[in-house]
């Protein structure tokens, strides 16, 4: 419901068909010194010009000639749901206001027993009490919003399943500005019981509940591979079925990021499915790693391959995994998009993590923020990896 107009007036809806009955309310407004917009109709049907978004009270007679009792009431509730709702009624006919607060009204006053005082307080009243109501019902469905996030994040979040005190980890999962709930970027990190290191990152196409759903099923699916030691070339094929013949009703797909890191963490096999590959983070050697060979995202094609690219790590080394909402903000410089290459750059000139990796992961959303001009549209899904042979 929106606030008094500028000028302080109070913007009013009077729906009553007895001219008598409609004059002695403005009377008794102007009586009161109550400063009004008002507008007079004799039905609903007269009145609907009138209800619409900035009223803020609505004064409703129960017997109109279109629209009977709570009827009435129904057809106003629904034309402006942010309006407070005060009730006129007749001498013999009060239950049938107190059946209209019940109903969503904020108060009934009879008719006849009103002066302009009385007018002018219910009606403050009424305004004030259905602020309160809104202000709740705000909070309530933040309240929904914010356990159903809390549902989600488990699933799409989980703990790592790490043994090894030389291998580092930090994430970082933000929504982008247009989402109430989480999307479908995921992550997830495994460790098997030879010391092998396996990493995942990945983004489900669209937002929404279906696709953070689908995002969840993909992570569990793919821990439930990597702990039932399955062959690291057949879990994305695996993963791909999964999605092909869920029975969804438009087409979906995800892309992925899998890292296989052997037990002395020197060796990576890489396999990508339509996904940016990692950034390996070195100071002013900062780079991103080669993007093939790779294949196609997940769900689009029943029968393909993902290769593995198989490199050498250096001694001692970092890992950034990222979803695409990182790099497809804008610079700031007309529509151009800061794009991978980008990425790189700004990752080059910023200092490299120190003791609290993860306020290092919101810095770097912060800059690109400010690049964007604002929240990224899309979300943003990190995972900064990192081994450290002296922590052994």
């Amino acid at each position: 419901m929106g606030d008094p107009q500028g000028d302080g007036r109070l913007s009013i809806v009077l729906v009553e068909d007895d001219r008598g009955d409609a004059f002695l309310v403005e009377e008794l407004l102007a009586e009161a010194g109550l400063s009004v917009d008002l507008r007079w109709a004799r039905s609903v049907a007269d009145a609907r010009p009138y209800l619409r978004p900035g009223v803020h009270c609505v004064l409703l007679d129960l017997n109109l000639p279109d629209a009977e009792g709570l009827q009435a009431l129904h057809t106003v509730l629904e034309r402006v749901p942010g309006a407070a709702i005060l009730v006129l009624t007749g001498h013999s006919d009060e239950q049938r206001g107190v059946r209209a607060v019940a109903a969503g009204a904020q108060d009934y006053l009879v008719k006849g027993q009103v002066d302009g005082g009385l007018l002018a307080k219910a009606i403050r009243f009424s305004v004030e009490r259905k602020r309160v109501e809104e202000g709740l019902r705000k909070l309530r469905e933040a309240a929904l919003v914010a356990q159903e996030n809390s549902r989600l994040e488990r699933g799409l979040l989980p703990t790592a399943l790490l043994a090894d005190p030389r291998i580092g980890h930090r994430t970082r999962y933000r929504p982008g500005r247009s989402q109430t709930l989480v999307g479908g970027d995921f992550y997830d990190l495994v460790e098997a019981d030879d010391g092998t290191l396996f990493a995942l990152i990945g983004d489900v196409s669209g937002h929404g509940p279906d696709e953070a759903a689908l995002g969840v099923c993909l992570r569990a699916g793919w821990r439930t591979l990597v702990l039932a030691e399955t062959p690291p070339e057949r879990m994305l094929p695996a993963l791909n079925r999964k999605i092909i013949r869920h029975p969804y009703p438009r087409m979906v797909f995800a892309t992925v990021c899998m890292l296989v890191i052997s037990p002395d963490r020197r060796v990576v096999h890489q396999y990508l499915a339509g996904h940016p590959p990692p950034i390996a983070l070195a100071g002013p050697d900062t780079r991103q790693l080669p993007e093939r060979p790779s294949g196609p995202a997940l769900g689009i094609f029943e029968h393909s391959e993902w290769p593995p690219l198989r490199l050498e790590l250096p001694p001692e080394w970092t890992l950034l995994l990222y979803t695409d909402g990182l790099f497809e903000g804008r610079t700031g410089r007309g529509r151009e998009r800061l794009g991978e290459d980008g990425l790189v750059r700004l990752l080059r000139a910023r200092p490299q993590p120190g003791p609290d990796p993860a306020h290092w992961l919101d810095e770097v959303i912060n800059e690109v923020q400010q690049l964007n001009g604002g929240p990224l549209t899309d979300d943003v899904a990190m995972v900064q990896l990192s081994f450290h042979p002296a922590t052994g």
